[in-house]
């Protein structure tokens, strides 16, 4: 059964996997070059906070535009405005066109992984969606560390990497354009207002908004990070690559461990280990390029799984009808996390010293190993860990239902309210 889902959605994966590898390339393509054009350390983590402004605006609106035009046509769509956007950040180099360009790089790519994660969602039943899902992830991961490796060939200061990620993305139309789709069925959930879980789940609120922070500060502003210390554009590939390869290898037996024994613990290990890395991370320099990119690793092996700790943990405490809504509210809280995280970690960087690049992350993952450790003493763990049914999540993986309740709760004009109500029945 399994194999005829893969070959079913193999067209499907085919697309995602080159999105992956554009995704990959082009914060690092976008941080190096923000480097050599010295738009300064500040207004780069500006404009890498577009990309997850406009990720917020496309998760949104991607559900909408599927129920009018269907899968395909917005695929399509969408790809071709991100090839747009590239190559515009490399026809007109200048910050303010720059954010706008980054602004809807972040609008398409999001609708993309809405699209294909509620086809897979579609495609999946409940005995092979956590499989299918995590082979998703893994084909992400894979296509994010290969387009750091490609870009350790490609000049970033000329035009030649930013044509690379426009054709890879035209590219990722042919399979997908000659598979035939699935139309998703909709179900009804309750909404699950930021408030409750604040009072419910305190933890899975503050993990989201800070982890989602770090990776931002990390996808944005490593890169540059990197630089300023002294890598070469190849040595920084290899940095980057590190830290995905650590969060892939080690997603699975966290995930498993936490199935085990209180996920609040594992949450703390994880937040804790990521917490010395970065302090070790911190003190060292060039010369030391190896150790840099075990540390990094590891960095990543620690905090990479703490987005979907933090989803398992939430699900752990609401009811089965809560948790579309639940995953859509965290997905906001994430999202406002991952806007501030680059311009924080950037302003701390241009007035204080680089190494609070490393300090800041640190810091913020101390607050969740202690904030985790805090809430064991103050509640017991829940009854059955096991009903959350954990999967490896990618912060960006919604379903179906979640990206229906997104687009219902987003605000509508009066002629999108009359089709809505006609037709009333996301994105980790």
């Amino acid at each position: 059964m399994l194999k005829q889902q893969l070959r079913g959605i193999s067209s499907l994966l085919g697309s995602i996997s080159l999105i992956g590898v554009c995704v990959g390339m082009t914060s690092t393509l976008l941080s190096l070059r923000a480097t050599i054009e010295d738009f300064g350390t500040l207004v780069t983590g500006f404009i890498m906070s577009a990309y997850f402004i406009g990720y917020l605006f496309g998760s949104t609106r991607a559900p909408k535009d599927i129920r009018r035009v269907g899968y395909i046509r917005s695929f399509g769509g969408l790809a071709a405005l991100a090839a747009f956007s590239i190559l515009m950040q490399a026809i007109w180099v200048d910050p303010v066109v720059w954010f706008v360009m980054r602004f809807i790089t972040g609008f398409a790519i999001s609708g993309i992984f809405v699209i294909v994660e509620s086809w897979l969602n579609t495609m999946a039943d409940n005995r092979s969606r956590g499989t299918l899902l995590s082979i998703y992830l893994v084909i992400i991961y894979t296509g994010l560390i290969a387009g750091q490796l490609i870009l350790g060939v490609a000049d970033p200061a000329g035009f030649v990497a930013f044509a690379i990620v426009a054709l890879l993305i035209n590219l990722a139309l042919i399979p997908i354009l000659v598979s035939v789709t699935v139309e998703p069925t909709t179900h009804e959930n309750r909404k699950v207002p930021v408030s409750l879980l604040l009072k419910t789940v305190p933890l899975g609120v503050v993990n989201a908004f800070i982890m989602q922070a770090c990776y931002a500060m990390f996808y944005g502003i490593g890169p540059m990070y990197a630089s300023y210390i002294g890598l070469s554009v190849v040595q920084i590939t290899f940095f980057m690559s590190a830290f995905i390869l650590g969060g892939l290898i080690s997603q699975a037996p966290f995930g498993l461990l936490s199935d085990r024994i209180d996920r609040r613990f594992v949450i703390a290990i994880c937040a804790t280990g990521g917490t010395l890395t970065a302090i070790a991370l911190s003190q060292l320099a060039a010369s030391n390029a190896l150790l840099i990119y075990l540390n990094v690793g590891l960095l990543g092996a620690f905090i990479l799984p703490l987005y979907s700790l933090g989803m398992a943990h939430t699900n752990d405490f609401l009811e089965r009808d809560q948790m579309v809504g639940a995953t859509g509210a965290i997905i906001k809280i994430g999202g406002a996390g991952s806007i501030i995280g680059a311009p924080a970690v950037a302003a701390l960087m241009q007035f204080g010293a680089i190494n609070y690049f490393f300090l800041l992350l640190a810091a913020l993952t101390a607050c969740v190993g202690f904030y985790s450790l805090y809430r064991i003493t103050r509640r017991a763990k829940a009854e059955d860990q096991q009903h959350s049914n954990f999967a490896i999540l990618a912060p960006s993986q919604t379903s179906d239902e979640l990206l229906t309740s997104m687009a219902e709760e987003a605000p509508e004009t009066e002629e999108e309210d009359d089709e809505e109500m006609e037709s009333n029945a996301v994105l980790r």
